[in-house]
């Protein structure tokens, strides 16, 4: 028998995203919770509620956080792109028996300024005063940056359940250098449970010197493992499966799964 995976989604999408994950690890024991980030409840193309665009990471983490303490146990944090990096602020804090990051943001200290983060984000970060309104990802934007390896069909469905997101929460993990709060910021040292990182080798949003970074601030706890047919999309690009048994492996032979 499993233990507790909590599932935190990334930005634009809700707990849905981990619909294949979800049923994949419950059907071997896994208890999974997959929680709403605050004021994520919205339908798709509906106006999104005015105080998202100046939701902090923090804010996020804060609730979250709220979530693990009513569990039984420690839960394993497993978190995809902005919710990868939500998990490593929580592990620093004590709260996991270990952490999955799967093609994660970085913290604070990571430069990820690349040809393809840019031309991903730049639309959003060129709105005035983007950081204290809710934004959204244009189609052709996660076309190119996150849904790049995904069959058309495919792409538009996911697509067409986006919800706005924080600009608050993008200009700190974007520019985390001119936030004086330093939200984005995870203490390495704080975090001594198994971690294990992916990343697809074609992934244009978080790219692998990115994740090989992120796991080199966790080196003496770190697992890092490149998947090199996939993308930002781990969690429904063809070969889903692969990525979910890898992981499973991975928790029995690191302690934090099923023995």
């Amino acid at each position: 028998m499993g233990g507790i995976l909590f599932m935190i989604n990334g930005m634009y999408v809700g707990p849905w995203i981990w619909e294949n994950y979800r049923d994949w690890f419950e059907a071997r024991g896994w208890r999974c919770i997959t929680p709403t980030l605050r004021y994520h409840d919205a339908d798709p193309g509906a106006p999104p509620d005015p105080r998202l665009g100046m939701t902090s990471l923090l804010d996020f983490v804060q609730d979250l956080e709220d979530e693990i303490a009513r569990l039984e146990e420690k839960p394993v944090i497993m978190g995809h792109s902005m919710g990868g990096l939500l998990a490593q602020i929580l592990g620093s804090r004590g709260l996991a028996r270990a952490l999955v990051l799967v093609a994660s943001a970085a913290p604070a200290g990571i430069w990820v300024t690349s040809p393809s983060v840019t031309r991903s984000f730049l639309a959003q970060m060129l709105q005035w005063r983007f950081w204290e309104k809710p934004v959204l990802m244009s189609y052709g934007d996660s076309r190119y940056g996150a849904l790049n390896l995904l069959p058309e069909e495919t792409a538009r469905r996911i697509y067409g359940r986006y919800v706005h997101d924080s600009g608050r929460a993008l200009f700190e993990m974007g520019l985390w250098s001119l936030d004086g709060k330093r939200a984005s910021r995870v203490n390495a040292a704080n975090i001594t449970v198994p971690v294990l990182a992916l990343v697809g080798e074609q992934d244009r949003m978080t790219p692998v010197p990115v994740v090989e970074k992120i796991a080199g601030k966790y080196r003496s706890v770190s697992t890092l493992k490149i998947f090199p047919d996939h993308a930002h999309s781990l969690l429904s690009e063809p070969g889903w499966e692969e990525i979910a048994g890898h992981i499973y492996d991975w928790l029995v032979h690191s302690g934090a799964g099923p023995s």
